[in-house]
Parts: C-alpha cells; structure tokens; sequence
C-alpha cells in the first residue's frame, strides 16, 4: 500500500513526499482509514512507529478552517507534546489555515490562552496544563471532532488518571475517541468502555516492533565491570550521539558523574529534575553540545533525536516492552543503529524473555580489551586522516610549519610518524583499567547453548584451592546461588569454578589458585540467598 491509496488531500499526500514518506508503516496503514471513516481506534504502537501520523493525518483532514478548537491530543510530558506538535506542523505545512499549538506548563500561560483565542484548530498538551486552561474558560472541548491520547499507559503509569477522566467527561459526546498505547492493559480497556463506541483495535505485533536496522547485541559481566566496559564500547564505536538507560534516577546521577570524571561530555534526564533542568539537558543534547545522555525509562520519553548512533542499556529494562521503547532511540529516518545489552549474573534469564517478546536477535559479543581499544582508536585515526586528505584542504600555513621541521634536518617521514604518534595519544586509551578474565588469562565468555554451563548443575572440576564459605543447605544454598555470586560479585566466569561440596553448615568451592584472595575479599560480607557470607580459604 502506498498514501494515494488512502484517499488524503493533495496538500496531506504533497506534504508526506516532502517529509519523505514512501509508504505507510504497519501503525499508519491500520489505522489512517478506520479514523477517517469516523471509527474509534485503539493502537498498540511503541514511538518510532509512525504513531504520530497515524493520528495526526486523520486530524489534519478533519479539522475545518474555524476558528475553534476542534483536535485535542493529550501527551505525558512537555517533550512529547512539543515533538507531535512540530510533526503535525510538519504534515499540515501546505494547509496554511491550520494552527497547531502545543501547551504545557513551566511557561507562560498567558501567551497560550492568547493564541488559543486567536483560532489554534489542534491543541497538543499535558494533561495539567490542559485542565488549567479548560478551568480557565480558555479551551473550550466541548465542539470537537476527535481526541486523542497518546502514551496512554505512560499518563496512567505517571498518574493522570484522573487528569484525563476530568477532561474527557467534558468533551462533546459525538467527538471520535483514539487512544494510542505501547500496551493494552484493563486501564486501556476501563477507559475504552467509558468514552469510545465500538472500538477498531489495531496491534503492531511485536515481530513488527523491532527496527530492523538496528545491529543488537548482549555482553555478559560482572556487576563491577559495567562503567569500564561501558567506556570502552564508547572509545571502540565513538558515537557522536549515545543514550544509556538507567532504572533508578540515583544511576542516573552516579552514571553521569563516573562519565564526567573520565573525560565524557555527559548529562542526565530523571523524574527529579525540574521542567527547565530537562529542558537545558534536551537542549544541550540536540544541540549536540553532549555526547552522552543517561536517562531513565520514564524521563526519556518525548526523546527524538535522529542521529542518536549507540543505545546502551546499562541496566536491563524492568519491561519487556521497554526494551523495543529504547533501541527505537537509535536508527531514526532511515539510518543504520546499534543497541548494547548489559547482562550480569540472571539477567540472562530477563534478557530471555525479551528476546521472546520482542522476537529480536539480540547476539552475544565479547567483552572488549584494551587491544580492542587500541586497535579501533588506530583504524579510526587511519579513517580521519584519508577522509581530510581526499577534501583537498589548502596546506599553506601547515607546509611553512612542516619545512620549518625539515629545516632542523628530520626527514618527512620522521615528521609525519611523530605527528601520527601525538595524534594517537589523544585517545582515552590510558584511561582504562585492566580487567581479569577480559585483558588477560580466560575470556569472560559464556556458552548459552547448555543450561549446566550456566551453573545449574554441579561446575566442571578444576585444579586449584578450596575456599569454605560459612553457609550450607540449612541456609538454602544451591551450586547454582552459589556459581552466580561468585560470577556477579567477583568477576569469574562460570568454567573457572571447580567442584562445589554443600553441606548442612558450610560449603566448600574449588577454585583456580590466582581467584582465591580475590574470591575471598569480594565475596566476603556480601549476601547469598538473603545471608551474609564470610570466605576464607579452607584448610582441608
């Protein structure tokens, strides 16, 4: 299907080549028609889908050239608001007659009850903003064609339930209804039954909700490995825009100053932060004054910025559905992306379902050395230098520098090493700490193909020390708790752990000898299956 098949206007279809549209996506395709035919819709469509359009062209279509407003759509945050709006601009920029405005709070509300009045046919707004203009007598709902709320999970999710029911039961009874949703859960449905009639339910299924240009990854580690490898994937790929998602706010802010410490230009987005803190972060962000932004599910929604290169989660989504919600971030308008998946201890089981849910390849790759490093930073550095030299730049003030050198007897080939060599130190490369089982001895790496290589069953035997561990059956340990503590906490991957002898008090772990005071230090104090545990090497 292509949009001459849907039967839009001419200045809707002109606009849609402009923005360069080719065909509609599976969201737009479902459901563009029902609501030009006047239906009810429910979508399930995660950002990034074309769910903006989805909606906003059956509005573009329907409003009339008077002075009311006769669109509402309501969005979680002041971002989302802003980005809707300025799409809807964007597809109704040959229909000089209709006036969007996006209102939300932290500005002045004077100016918007003054544009309001002066004929804005579609208004895009947060939930409170709306309800104060609506208390107001400034916004009247009460003659409109259709509404819309978008992200409706993430309004109920923020706590705008009642928000949206005080602004809906004011809303004319013949207006159409659309509510567009990453999930349809009973909230979703109790809403439906309320306000809509006969509803279309139109669902991307989730095979659809993946972007294929988006290279995926996972990389198995310990807890305490994250912030270096974390470095060293941005030295390796060096992307010009990266987002990192965190679950806690407190990530969040412990992230970015780890990021800051090391040499980074970082910002963070959380729920903490106040409308002009985030809208300095955005600023800086689109600007591209940062390289790196750490946000957490919720704050990041509103985010588009095409040219985000890297995703990382840092933390694995607390939803399945976050995960497609996140890489989405990256691969906009047709680029290519990469998404990269921390996994630590039984994450790998998490990460399981989401690969189900989402039907994605996420594929395991290795935790990255310091040669990986050096050897990209040199590739790079190789890439840079032959892209300038094909530009043809004017040498005139480097060539005086360069036979100035020559003067002083060097040859052009020492000058041009020495330069290179000077060049390359610019890399963070120093800066990096050498990790056990990663820059030396066995490779962190996992086989997933066999459940007892994940620690299920009893680990392979191998040379090295018993370690006795102050804690037994009675206390609920099992190899598996035990394997996964020591991979989590200390760093070992699962082969480097030998026989594992549980008795009713105590246990016994058989470990290569360099892992022992380490194993001993780590471990000790930290908690098994609830319990403090001391560590200390057994003299049986």
């Amino acid at each position: 299907m292509n949009f001459n098949e849907l039967n839009l206007s001419k200045q809707i279809l002109k606009a849609v080549k402009e923005m360069g549209f080719e065909t509609p996506s599976p969201i737009q395709e479902q459901s563009i028609q029902p609501l030009l035919d006047g239906h009810d819709v429910i979508g399930q469509a995660q950002t990034g889908t074309g769910k903006t359009a989805a909606f906003g062209i059956p509005m573009l279509e329907m409003v009339e050239n008077k002075k009311e407003v006769q669109g509402l759509i309501l969005a979680p945050t002041r971002e989302l608001s802003i980005q809707i709006s300025d799409e809807l601009s964007r597809l109704g920029q040959f229909n000089k007659n209709i006036n969007i405005l996006p209102v939300y709070g932290g500005t002045n509300i004077d100016r918007q009850i003054m544009k309001i009045r002066r004929g804005a046919q579609i208004v895009v707004g947060t939930p409170g903003r709306v309800m104060d203009l609506m208390r107001r007598k400034a916004l009247k709902v009460n003659n409109l064609k259709i509404v819309v709320l978008d992200e409706a999970d993430e309004m109920f999710d923020m706590g705008f339930r009642d928000d949206m029911k005080t602004i809906l039961d004011q809303t004319n009874q013949d207006r159409q209804t659309a509510f567009f949703s990453a999930t349809l859960d009973k909230r979703i449905k109790e809403f439906s039954d309320l306000y809509q009639r006969n509803p279309i339910t139109v669902k991307v299924e989730s095979s659809e909700m993946t972007v294929e240009k988006i290279s995926q990854y996972y990389l198995e580690m310990a807890k305490g490995m994250k912030d270096e490898i974390l470095t060293r994937l941005l030295d390796i790929y060096n992307p010009k825009l990266a987002v990192i998602f965190c679950n806690t706010k407190r990530m969040v802010d412990n992230l970015v100053e780890i990021l800051s410490s090391r040499g980074y230009i970082a910002d963070g987005l959380h729920g903490d932060l106040n409308q002009n803190q985030r809208d300095n972060v955005m600023n800086k962000f689109r600007n591209n004054t940062i390289d790196v932004l750490v946000a957490t599910d919720v704050a990041a929604r509103g985010i588009d910025v095409g040219h985000v290169d890297i995703v990382f989660n840092y933390d694995l989504p607390q939803e399945d559905e976050y995960y497609v919600h996140r890489i989405g971030r990256t691969a906009r308008a047709g680029r290519e992306g990469l998404a990269f998946t921390f996994v630590v201890g039984r994450d790998i089981y998490r990460l399981k379902d989401i690969m189900k849910y989402t039907k994605a390849n996420i594929k395991f790759m290795e935790l990255p050395t310091i040669e990986d490093i050096d050897k990209a930073v040199s590739e790079n550095l190789v890439d840079n230098i032959v892209s300038e030299l094909d530009k043809k730049h004017d040498y005139t003030e480097e060539k005086y520098i360069f036979d100035q050198v020559l003067e002083k007897g060097y040859g052009s080939l020492e000058v041009a090493l020495e330069l290179i060599r000077q060049t390359s130190h610019k890399s963070n490369i120093k800066n990096h700490d050498k990790l056990e089982n990663v820059d030396y001895g066995e490779k962190y790496s996992f086989d997933t193909s066999s459940s007892k290589k994940r620690g299920r069953g009893k680990a392979k035997k191998a040379t090295g020390t018993r370690v006795f561990i102050n804690k037994g059956k009675r206390d609920g340990l099992n190899p598996g708790n035990i394997v996964a503590a020591i991979h989590q906490e200390c760093g070992l991957s699962r082969d480097s752990i030998g026989n594992i002898i549980i008795k009713d008090n105590f246990t016994f772990v058989e470990l290569p000898n360099k892992f022992v005071p380490k194993v001993i230090k780590e471990l000790s104090g930290k908690k098994i299956r609830g319990k403090v545990v001391s560590v200390e090497k057994s003299g049986k």
